[in-house]
């Protein structure tokens, strides 16, 4: 395993037992973002670096019992903690990463990605296998309940110019990446970039 794999595993490890309580009042926001996804019941969506699965229950919501819901994530302790969560019971979770994911490619039809982008060590590789495994028209949300603004400041940081999450810097790696961007919103109480599966 790479030393990013192991730092991003530590960061998040040290973090898992507490992280929902750290952020009680995310998952309006988290319903808010899944609804802009307009899925149908019946779509097959990944959850892409689950943490905790605070999006999977209104993924399920979205996709109904028909669909299929899969939650991923490297960090065995955030989806250990999904579990005592009881949010397990909304989507199947997949110790994995999202530089290989163990899915068919075109499975999908929608990967939902929060807090993702910042600790992928590739990023046009990794939004390269999040499009191999989406049907062509499928649909990337990339997510954060604050936006960038408010994010730098909780981590006593401001926004650098070459930050991914940058509208254009982003419109272009995620070109790069087999995705065309559609919508991008960065306000203070949210994030969120839309994208299609070229």
């Amino acid at each position: 395993m790479s030393d990013d794999h192991t730092h991003v595993q530590e960061f998040f490890t040290a973090r898992a037992a507490d992280w929902d309580a750290r952020f009680p009042d995310d998952g309006p926001a988290y319903a808010a973002a899944v609804a802009e996804l307009g899925l149908h019941p019946g779509a097959r969506v990944l959850d892409a670096g689950c943490g905790t699965g605070r999006a999977l229950t209104p993924l399920r919501a979205a996709v109904g019992l028909s669909g299929v819901v899969v939650g991923a994530d490297l960090t065995p302790a955030m989806l250990r903690a999904a579990v005592r969560a009881g949010r397990g019971r909304d989507g199947r979770l997949l110790l994995a990463d999202v530089a290989a994911l163990p899915l068919r490619s075109e499975s999908l039809d929608a990967v939902f990605a929060a807090g993702l982008i910042a600790h992928l060590p590739d990023p046009a590789g990794n939004l390269r296998e999040l499009a191999r495994v989406v049907r062509p028209g499928g649909l990337l949300a990339l997510f954060h309940p604050i936006g960038r603004a408010a994010l730098a400041a909780r981590q006593g940081r401001r926004i650098a110019p070459e930050d991914l999450r940058a509208e254009p810097n982003l419109r272009s790696l995620l070109a790069g990446s087999g995705w065309r961007m559609t919508s991008y919103v960065d306000e203070e109480a949210r994030f969120l970039a839309l994208a299609v599966r070229e």
